[in-house]
């Protein structure tokens, strides 16, 4: 039976630790995962979900603020654990992800070498592909280029965007842990080194302005972008007026006529909100003005005004 520490902290780390809790070949001795944060409209401390799943399982829970140092690490040391099961963490020191016989391995939402960093859902969603997946694989030094284990692929339908393919993904990499976790008991666990390629996509931590969307370029570019980041951070754009509008859903409409300026938008006050780009209208289906709350288009455009002459009316 394998001794195993697990290292995760938000919500899409839970079916994994759920999954090993399940697995009669393992036991979860100990669970590392992120300090508390303030959250809320009290900034009261709260724990991170993988910490509230941890707790309610009685498994003892660590919360290091180093990880390099050395009170944690010989901590960590006495749980003598054979093997580590890190999903959604921060970056290890080698002192940690080597320190279990067996090493450490990571779940990535993504089909490695594909889309490494930080935000691999929504960078494949605003890039627009059809396929992505979950890898686990030996962690190494270099973030994500660790020794593959194994992938699972799965389509991306063309509705899907950042909540809907992360809620598959987090099940999915769950599946794909207990099959890892007992390979590797097995002693048949595959380590594939990662084929170095010059396409590949990089999945970098999101920053606010990634959000604003850029209306010189193409419709259907826009609406994956908005795909990629709905319902959070949620891609934005400002009105004519000033105010920043949050956008969750949107679609490509062929223009009838000649097309204004990309950027410039047009309503009927009733029915439809859009805004120009390089190639057609993206119209706007879900969206949330600043203050305000989500809500269809047809809902937020009760009592709403486009105002300033960049504007149009059609």
């Amino acid at each position: 039976m394998l001794n195993l520490i697990f290292m995760g902290t938000p919500d899409f780390a839970v079916p994994t630790l759920e999954s090993l809790l399940a697995w009669p070949g393992g036991r979860v001795v100990a669970v590392v995962t992120a300090p508390d944060r303030p959250a809320g409209r009290g900034r009261q401390l709260q724990g991170s979900a993988v910490k509230n799943a941890a707790l309610a399982h009685g498994l003892p829970v660590l919360q290091p603020t180093n990880l390099k140092s050395p009170e944690f690490q010989a901590e960590l040391r006495s749980y003598a654990a054979d093997l580590q099961v890190v999903v959604a963490f921060r970056m290890l020191p080698e002192a940690v992800w080597a320190m279990p016989r067996l090493g450490s391995i990571n779940i990535h939402a993504s089909l490695l070498p594909q889309y490494r960093g930080a935000a691999p859902i929504n960078w494949a969603l605003m890039h627009g592909e059809a396929e992505t997946g979950v890898t686990s694989f030996f962690l190494r030094h270099e973030i994500d280029t660790g020794d593959l284990i194994l992938q699972a692929r799965m389509p991306i339908a063309p509705e899907d965007d950042f909540g809907v393919l992360y809620a598959k993904l987090k099940t999915a990499g769950a599946a794909l842990a207990r099959r890892s976790v007992e390979a590797i008991a097995a002693g048949t666990a595959p380590s594939i080194p990662q084929q170095a390629r010059t396409e590949l996509r990089p999945a970098p931590k999101l920053q606010k302005e990634t959000g604003r969307l850029d209306f010189t370029r193409p419709a259907t570019e826009l609406v994956n972008w908005v795909r990629g980041l709905s319902p959070a951070p949620a891609a934005f754009a400002t009105l004519p007026d000033g105010r920043l509008l949050k956008i969750f859903r949107a679609q490509p409409v062929a223009a009838d006529g000649a097309l204004p300026a990309p950027g410039t938008w047009a309503s009927d006050g009733r029915t439809h909100l859009r805004v120009a780009a390089a190639d057609a209208w993206l119209d706007v289906l879900d969206a949330q003005l600043e203050g305000k709350k989500r809500l269809p288009v047809q809902e937020l455009l009760r009592g709403f005004r486009l105002g300033d002459a960049d504007a149009v009316s059609r």
